[in-house]
């Protein structure tokens, strides 16, 4: 009786170690499989989710550089509009220049007295060009015997010269003047002139090319 239970016995502890071999085979040790497979260094075996941070950063990457070259391209279209290539809006120091030239022009040429209208045409010859020379020449002839006969003599001022536009080379300008006209034995008249005014760059200094009254 005895041996036949210690049998028994054995036989049963055979069937408990054949299950927890199988069970240790096939993974289904409680952990429902749910343990990475492993590389033999120890690594995680490369997955989906592994991947994904490399993803997103090439396409982020892609996406900066898209975006940084459409931003660039639109930079340089603001830049090359006439507004911003217009320097009367961005350098002072140039559009100062310009209109002292200018003004100092236009007071030379459009003052005289009786005794000194050779000065005013030789003036007239260095800061004037183009058209505006050509109406200056034509007109001043009337003037300067006008002048002599009447003793008139005309000092003119410039109250304001603004600079419209600036670029390399050429300008243009609105000017206001005040005029004071003298005759002898008379007293003298003040009346005031707006003139818009074209002038170029040549050998440093500006020469006014066109003058039209406002």
């Amino acid at each position: 009786m005895s041996t036949d239970v210690e049998a028994q016995n054995s036989e049963d502890v055979d069937e408990v170690d054949e299950v927890d071999e199988a069970e240790s085979v096939d993974g289904s040790d409680g952990s429902d499989g749910r343990e990475r497979a492993s590389d033999p260094d120890g690594t995680d075996t490369p997955g989906t989710g592994s991947r994904w941070p490399r993803v997103v950063a090439a396409t982020l990457v892609v996406v900066l550089l898209a975006a940084g070259g459409s931003l660039f391209a639109k930079g340089r279209q603001l830049r090359d509009t006439p507004a911003t290539s217009n320097r009367a809006l961005t350098d002072s120091g140039a559009t100062t220049r310009v209109a002292g030239d200018v003004s100092n022009a236009l007071g030379k040429v459009f003052s005289y007295s009786p005794q000194a209208t050779a000065v005013t045409k030789e003036s007239a010859k260095q800061l004037l060009a183009g058209k505006a020379l050509q109406q200056y020449a034509a007109l001043f002839g009337q003037v300067e015997k006008q002048a002599a006969d009447q003793k008139l003599t005309l000092t003119t001022h410039v109250v304001r010269a603004g600079v419209t536009r600036l670029t390399g080379d050429s300008a243009h300008l609105l000017v206001f003047l005040d005029q004071v006209y003298e005759r002898e034995g008379k007293p003298a008249t003040t009346a005031a002139a707006q003139l818009s005014v074209t002038a170029r760059l040549r050998d440093g200094h500006w020469t006014v090319v066109e003058i039209t009254s406002r």
